[in-house]
């Protein structure tokens, strides 16, 4: 289910958000069904954007790196997700090890360690962090906001298996997207658990892929909720690898740009939209190219060959042909203190554990808001008396205004489950 938080938009109920909440039974027993036939990830997170006619996920992440950033009093919602995530996957599991990120980037990404750490010593687990950079030879101990300390222990291999010395897991919890490629290390490991899989790693995964296994999910969900999909669903063009300094590649890249802006002008027309309509072309596999470019007319396309020579000059590892995704652009009109605000949903197992906004303040409604500058609030759950209502009865509870993000982000998370179902974990390709 999905916990009853305070999301920003506070007024209104749209026609959209109201056919989720008049659909809840139907709902829940829709993504029951579903979770027979699937298995959910063991943690992600997905980024949403509020257009008021529209919701839908921009990023699906299989390795959330932000726990700390969520309302301290949805720990023990997320405690008790983590523990029914471990049942399923090791029941008699003692000890748990969190691989990190080779490069930390941040305190905040120290500070989300520490809290997922602590989730999981809740629900009953030895937990250790390690890491699998070559670089670090010893024992690393670093000091969160807290004031806390955090030790960080070189993982070692032996006799088929992963751990740190005096500590063997049963399960392995990556929190490393491994984007730079698959080490030997974590391969072919001897009666231990790997989340996720190997094959969710960014360098397997083609955003493609998921786009399509997203659409299938959001039709079946349009048939439950008697909606057009497309009100939660970004369109895509898929256009395969490309040279980008290729003047008939290019020109391939500006026809499904303006293919795609044809389609969405024409939704947008069938809704009334008065909206400018927008794409945003990228790489399909993440590893390749982080270059990305947010384009309205295929006359911008530049931008993004720009971008990409930027990277290129930059000494990244880029490949000379990249495949290219062109993605239907989705607006956000949520604002927090004058700031463009987005959700970002975070789930363990198949539950909705809390969430926050990213904001802000530099950007507009249609920029990504990841960009350095941004900051987090925390998305906190209702209390009752925020919940009082004149047009309602006495004692009437209002509708959950975030079931519709819990109710999206889901959609995502599901699909990402179908994605890594539909993947070789050894097709040769990815190596």
């Amino acid at each position: 289910m999905v916990p009853h938080l305070l999301p920003a938009l506070m007024g209104p109920v749209s026609e959209l958000e109201q056919r989720f909440l008049d659909s809840m039974p139907a709902i829940e027993r829709w993504f029951r069904l579903e979770w027979m036939e699937h298995t959910p990830l063991v943690y992600s997170s997905v980024t949403l954007r509020n257009s008021g006619f529209k919701l839908a996920p921009v990023s699906t992440n299989l390795y959330p790196s932000e726990w700390s950033q969520l309302a301290p009093e949805m720990s023990p919602l997320a405690v008790q997700a983590a523990m029914t995530a471990i049942q399923k996957i090791c029941p008699e599991a003692k000890n748990l090890l969190i691989i990190v990120a080779n490069k930390i980037a941040d305190s905040n990404y120290l500070d989300s360690l520490s809290q997922l750490q602590q989730l999981f010593q809740r629900a009953g687990l030895h937990v250790r962090i390690g890491s699998i950079d070559g670089q670090l030879k010893e024992k690393n101990n670093l000091t969160v906001s807290s004031g806390e300390s955090l030790l960080i222990e070189p993982v070692i291999r032996e006799k088929g298996r992963i751990g740190l010395k005096d500590f063997d897991p049963c399960t392995i919890l990556l929190n490393n997207n491994l984007i730079a490629g698959i080490p030997g290390i974590l391969e072919d490991l001897h009666q231990q658990y790997l989340l996720p899989p190997l094959h969710g790693a960014s360098n397997f995964r083609r955003k493609s892929n998921y786009s399509n296994c997203y659409e299938m999910v959001t039709k079946r969900m349009g048939k439950v909720l008697a909606v057009d999909p497309w009100l939660f669903t970004p369109m895509h063009e898929t256009c395969g690898k490309l040279f980008m300094q290729e003047p008939n590649d290019m020109l391939y890249l500006k026809e499904k740009v303006n293919a795609l802006l044809a389609k969405i002008k024409r939704k947008y027309k069938e809704y009334g939209i008065k909206e400018k309509p927008f794409v945003v072309v990228k790489a399909d596999n993440s590893s390749a190219c982080s270059s990305m470019a947010i384009v309205r007319d295929a006359n911008d396309l530049q931008k993004f060959y720009f971008g990409f020579k930027e990277a290129e000059l930059s000494g990244a590892d880029i490949h000379p042909a990249v495949e290219i995704l062109v993605q239907e652009g989705i607006l956000t009109k949520e604002q927090i203190s004058d700031s463009v605000a987005e959700p970002v949903v975070y789930m363990m197992d198949r539950y909705v554990v809390g969430g926050f906004y990213r904001i802000h303040p530099s950007m507009g409604i249609d920029d990504d808001l990841k960009a350095p500058g941004s900051s987090y609030i925390p998305i906190s759950s209702e209390k009752e008396s925020e919940m009082a209502q004149k047009e309602v009865e006495f004692g009437a509870r209002r509708p959950n205004r975030f079931y519709m993000y819990g109710v999206v982000a889901r959609l995502a998370m599901l699909a990402s489950s179908y994605e890594l179902e539909a993947t070789d974990p050894d097709a040769e390709e990815y190596y």
